[in-house]
């Protein structure tokens, strides 16, 4: 199915629970570069059977979707795709449509979080492994290397001719790579990830947007929409301390699970770890979700 944010056309898939609707639904986004048949896609598939109509879809320049430049990061675009995916699910019959989630895995945690904190018919949120990115976190960390890197990144694009290209994970044809390491690497650029719209590449423009964008600020935002954070004792990309900082932020109601991962990707796809992030945010969201008296799951 497709729908429409900002004049671009994106692509998505709703997946509705067996039975008699209407039923809760949940909007889903998931990590940089990913696609709707990874990350985003198995947390839907599973929250489906646990009786929730799932949306999960590409954003603007990435996989099935319209927009340019290719593989481009659109931190506002990919908020106002979020704005506009409640919308189309909130339409659709079978939802309904004053019952809506929303889960972010990864980057799109952060997202999520940031969605969910401006746009109060985002009745619950869980986020997983979430990277709340926050420029104040990175200029105290970076010192004055953070303008250093704002105005690297500036100069290396001023003169281009259309957009220059990094590789995402390491191993693709490009000089450079934004998610550098072994582990993005074990998961984009193997068989566990494999879809035909993922591709090893990102606009090097991306990595402005990243470090500039603003995503762990919306913890101050975020109450009274129930979050729920959940997150690996061990990170080495979406580091515990920024989760924790974003989450201190919050108001209530709120409750971070932190399961025993030792790799970011764990919670990606490892049954070990998946399923009981799953059961997390299941019993959140019938915490929350609940609708009138006599719903029943």
């Amino acid at each position: 199915m497709e729908f429409v944010s900002d004049g671009v056309r994106l692509s998505g898939v709703l997946r509705v629970p067996d039975g008699a609707g209407p039923f809760p639904g949940v909007v889903l986004t998931g990590p940089l570069s990913g696609v709707k048949e990874q990350v985003a896609g198995l947390y839907a598939e599973k929250l489906a059977a646990a009786g929730f109509a799932t949306l999960a879809f590409d954003h603007r320049n990435f996989g099935a979707s319209a927009g340019e430049p290719r593989q481009h990061e659109d931190p506002h675009g990919k908020l106002h795709d979020l704005r506009d995916a409640v919308s189309f699910l909130r339409s659709q019959p079978e939802v309904d449509r004053d019952r809506i989630g929303c889960v972010g895995v990864c980057l799109g945690g952060g997202y999520a979080l940031r969605a969910a904190a401006f746009d109060p018919r985002i009745c619950a949120l869980a986020t997983v492994a979430g990277g709340y990115n926050d420029p104040r976190g990175m200029q105290a960390g970076m010192g004055d290397g953070y303008r250093s890197l704002l105005t690297a990144q500036l100069e290396a694009t001023e003169d281009a001719v259309g957009p220059a290209y990094l590789n995402a994970v390491d191993g693709g044809p490009h000089d450079g790579t934004v998610m550098q390491g072994e582990e993005p690497a074990a998961y984009y650029g193997t068989e566990r990830s494999a879809s035909p719209g993922w591709v090893n590449q990102l606009t090097a423009a991306s990595i402005y947007e990243l470090v500039t964008v603003d995503l762990g600020g919306a913890g101050d935002f975020i109450s009274p929409t129930p979050w729920l954070m959940v997150h690996g004792e061990a990170d080495d990309y979406c580091t515990p301390d920024q989760a924790r900082a974003a989450f201190a932020r919050a108001g209530s109601p709120k409750r971070d699970v932190w399961l025993p991962a030792k790799l970011h990707i764990d919670l990606y796809d490892v049954p070990e770890y998946v399923g009981p992030a799953v059961a997390e945010i299941t019993t959140w969201f019938r915490e929350h979700l609940s609708g009138p008296s006599g719903t029943t799951w």
